[in-house]
């Protein structure tokens, strides 16, 4: 096995009884049981091989969730950060509420069976499961995948280009339409992909999105932050953005080295008087901004790489 060799484990009974549109006071009881005759609670699975039937709605339609972790040196960082936003994405699709000790255990299962890397990434999904008729057949899917995160050292150290993009909804889009599952992380990505080929057409690598009537909100894979002195500010998640647990982090140590930090409804003209730019994410951490819409930005090269450097070094 080589160090970028993947580790797929398949949850046997990835989902609780029923959907939780709150937290459940009590465990729920299991769904179904499908743990193996050794009461395993996943299935260790070639991640080369096929597995997923083709009428399950997570590749039909979208319609499951996910979570990306990092690990550092073997330490799955965030993780009930990660655990509690993957609830909630579950709630708000009405999806079974995903039986969060299982996906820990097999979480801290798959790093535990790759070989040793500096970096990975685990990827968590749950999905409705197989179309039936009417819908969803009532046993959702679910999977673990780690796998070795390549070298963004580059990327930490020297930025990324980036472009501003309208997102098509107002900042308040959460609160007027729910529906539209804003601040979700579901597994309906078409539009992140999308706004990345239009990001390299316009010679640029990534992407931050602006509300229709003018806010900062947050990029297809990332939470937007910028410095504005001894300041750290990023959109408030009200605006339907995902709370970021990257971006939390960066507060957390930000604060502990005595700066001020805020959450804000954030115009898009203020980005261009920001004194440095980052987006920040669970893989790629903390990539410095240095041009934004083909305007050089200056790079924070020395607070970039104590954010890096603090978020690699995390215990939990």
């Amino acid at each position: 096995m080589s160090a970028f060799d993947a580790v797929l484990l398949v949850l046997t009974s990835p989902g609780l009884a029923e959907p939780c549109p709150e937290p459940a006071e009590e465990p729920a009881t299991k769904l179904h049981s499908g743990n193996n005759d050794d009461g395993s609670i996943f299935v260790v699975a070639d991640p080369a091989a096929p597995h997923l039937r083709v009428q399950d709605l997570g590749a039909t339609r979208g319609d499951g969730i996910f979570e990306t972790l990092s690990v550092s040196n073997g330490r799955v960082q965030a993780l009930e950060a990660h655990l509690t936003r993957f609830a909630n994405s579950a709630r708000m699709l009405d999806l079974p509420e995903p039986d969060l000790d299982d996906y820990r255990s097999t979480i801290l299962a798959a790093v535990a069976r790759h070989v040793p890397v500096a970096e990975l990434w685990v990827k968590t999904v749950l999905t409705r499961g197989v179309e039936g008729a009417g819908g969803a057949l009532g046993i959702p899917t679910g999977w673990v995948l780690a796998e070795a995160v390549g070298d963004l050292s580059a990327v930490r150290t020297q930025g990324i280009r980036v472009v501003t993009l309208d997102r098509g909804y107002r900042h308040d889009v959460a609160e007027t339409s729910p529906w539209l599952l804003q601040g979700a992380k579901t597994l309906s990505y078409a539009v992140n992909r999308s706004v990345l080929r239009e990001a390299e057409r316009r010679g640029a690598d990534d992407v931050i999105f602006i509300s229709s009537d003018g806010f900062v909100l947050e990029g297809p894979t990332s939470n937007v932050i910028a410095r504005f002195g001894d300041l750290l500010m990023t959109p408030c998640t009200d605006q339907g953005i995902l709370a970021g647990t990257t971006q939390a982090n960066v507060f957390s140590y930000a604060e502990s080295i005595g700066m001020k930090t805020e959450y804000a409804l954030m115009p898009f003209a203020e980005l261009a008087d920001a004194d440095a730019l980052w987006l920040v994410s669970s893989v790629r951490h903390a990539a410095p901004v240095n041009a934004l819409n083909g305007r050089a930005m200056a790079v924070d090269v020395e607070l970039s790489r104590d954010i890096n450097e603090y978020l690699l070094g995390r215990t939990e």
